[in-house]
């Protein structure tokens, strides 16, 4: 049998080190489908339940790997289902290629079943790169140029392929003539830094400086020593954007965690006394979590230009790779001899973990969601992979999570989409399935998704070689973080049509799919539940019963939230009693532990 134009894009595929394909098969594929039948030696085909969670997963293989992640969906309704899990790729900067059917070629243009204009839907999320093969002759430059373009930009980009063209014999060679196109496979990262010049002028401005910050994000994540070895220099302090979390370790002590509504009060404090900003590798997006303009001198590298002087007016905006650029920039640094300014950020730091700490030990109606991610930290493996949801589940992960070892976590960052945290935990655990993975949900983003998630873990958990992979469902039946922006944003009381959503037994239904459910709704029970599901042979759905009128307090609470928030009460908000009485721990336990 000659070989397809299916086979050689497979082939092709697997050229460029593509090893594994999440999708969900339709007849708009099946001549891709076939072909995988035939090369089963090249490929592990993930079949998830929903394309949305082919591409969350493409999106997450591509943070926990550093490699494009692919996802491939039939023609037409699994083209559509991809949408929100490649715009989280976009947004958040992964290099993720798209391969949907197409009804035939002969078809189009003829109102035909499950045609749709596939060009124009992908031309946003996909800008940089979206192509219907119609010739076999396409097929090469099509795949070589998706997966480069994907690579280099660090952005999705979509192959789209007419179920007949992938029935038709493949040219393996184009003809070497006029009007075609000749290429190859193959990517090698540049060496990027700024001009020496710009170094030296990055360096003046930070030896000058009395009260450097340092702000890093994901773009940061290769770079934990010679970030380190900065702040040493420098005497400053190192906040995280949430996309940056597992970037250093939380376990250090200049390191004043996440910045932002999920950051904590020692990035607060720091920026808003700061006379010298650093930005290493972030797009972190609130201005307001920075300092005011005019108030420091600005410095950023990014490898993004687009991404340069956008968040500050920076004095200086370079382009560059983080740890190219810092490796560089550390020869020219003159270690601060005053560490005033580095002793104050630590003790800041030592008061904030405290304060945390005696927040989430406060008693809660029946558990306080803080204790959940407090209780789970200390006892995650130093190799732990960790992921969040969307709401208040990202806000417990951000702050309370303390990243150390070779511990990696992930979330969807500029989408912040519901429903992201179970695919991205199952990425993981196909990506490392030696390594135990942990995900923090709530019970509206499985209810959405995570549900078919764990059908999608009970058909393949049995293939990693470590089984652990635990879903932390936070059980409020309450759209948590939605109800608190109403309160504290608009002032407005929670509206139960819209925010209560049905009790589900999630580890009831684990168990029925042959998975661990574990039941906690009492604090006492929660250490040892958390033990036995880190001892699990399974993976395990833990179902906590969380109290919704425990709040996630921002590190600077504005005059306008305060008086939003009286106002909730004032018009009486259905939770009234339970919000007054946890606000009042919450606001006491800032300063009971220093009694």
């Amino acid at each position: 049998m000659s070989t397809q134009v299916s086979d050689f894009i497979l082939q092709r595929l697997s050229a460029w080190g593509v090893k594994r394909i999440y999708g969900f098969p339709g007849d708009g594929i099946n001549g891709i489908l076939g072909a995988l039948e035939r090369h089963q030696d090249l490929f592990h085909f993930v079949q998830v339940r929903h394309e949305e969670m082919a591409a969350f997963m493409a999106s997450a293989h591509a943070k926990f790997t550093q490699e494009v992640g692919v996802c491939m969906a039939t023609s037409g309704p699994g083209a559509i289902h991809l949408m929100n899990g490649l715009y989280d790729a976009k947004m958040d900067h992964q290099p993720v290629v798209a391969i949907v059917g197409q009804s035939a070629r002969s078809a189009l243009g003829g109102n035909y079943q499950q045609e749709v204009d596939l060009p124009s839907l992908f031309k946003d999320v996909a800008g940089e790169y979206v192509q219907t093969i119609t010739e076999a002759v396409q097929a090469r430059q099509v795949i070589d140029r998706a997966l480069r373009i994907a690579i280099t930009e660090r952005t999705v980009t979509c192959i789209i392929i007419p179920k007949d063209v992938q029935d038709l014999d493949a040219v393996e060679k184009p003809p070497h003539k006029h009007n075609t196109v000749h290429t190859g496979t193959g990517y090698f990262a540049p060496y990027i830094i700024p001009a020496k010049d710009d170094l030296q002028k990055a360096a003046d401005i930070l030896n000058d400086g009395k009260k450097v910050s340092m702000l890093i994000g994901s773009g940061a994540r290769h770079a934990a020593e010679e970030v380190s070895e900065v702040a040493d220099l420098l005497g400053c302090g190192v906040a995280k954007a949430l996309l940056g979390k597992d970037a250093l370790a939380d376990t250090l002590p200049f390191v004043t965690g996440t910045i932002g509504l999920l950051g904590t009060k020692p990035s607060w404090d720091m920026m808003m006394d700061c006379d010298t900003l650093l930005m290493v590798g972030t797009s972190f997006p609130y201005s307001e979590f920075l300092p005011k303009e005019g108030q420091a001198r600005g410095i950023q590298i990014d490898i993004d230009g687009r991404m340069l002087s956008l968040r500050y007016p920076m004095e200086l905006a370079l382009i560059g790779d983080s740890k190219q650029s810092l490796r560089a920039l550390i020869p020219l640094l003159r270690r601060k001899t005053d560490r005033s300014w580095r002793e104050k950020i630590e003790a800041n730091i030592r008061d904030w973990w405290q304060t945390e700490e005696s927040r989430a030990k406060q008693s809660a109606n029946p558990i306080n969601p803080g204790l959940v991610a407090w209780e789970l930290s200390p006892r995650l493996p130093d190799n732990a992979i960790v992921t969040a949801d969307s709401g208040t589940t990202a806000n417990w992960y951000g702050r309370m999570i303390k990243m150390r070892g070779t511990m990696m976590g992930s979330l969807s960052g500029n989408l912040a989409s519901m429903a992201a945290g179970v695919p991205y935990a199952m990425a993981a655990k196909f990506t490392h399935p030696d390594r135990p993975v942990v995900s923090l949900t709530g019970d509206g983003a499985v209810q959405m998704l995570g549900l078919n998630g764990f059908i999608t873990v009970a058909k393949y958990w049995k293939e990693w070689s470590d089984p652990r992979l635990i879903f932390i469902v936070y059980n409020n039946q309450d759209l948590n973080q939605v109800s608190w922006e109403m309160r504290i944003e608009e002032g407005n009381p929670e509206l139960p049509m819209t925010q209560r959503i049905p009790d589900f037994p999630f580890d009831t239904f684990a168990e029925s799919i042959g998975l661990m459910g574990i039941r906690v709704n009492k604090p006492e029970d929660l250490g040892r539940a958390l033990d036995e599901a880190l001892r699990a042979n399974r993976p395990v759905v833990m179902n906590v019963y969380t109290d919704p009128n425990v709040q996630t307090l921002p590190p600077h609470i504005t005059f306008e939230q305060a008086k939003a928030f009286a106002s909730t009460v004032l018009k009486g908000d259905p939770e009234e009693g339970g919000i007054i009485k946890q606000s009042v721990k919450s606001m006491v336990g800032g300063v009971l532990h220093k009694s």
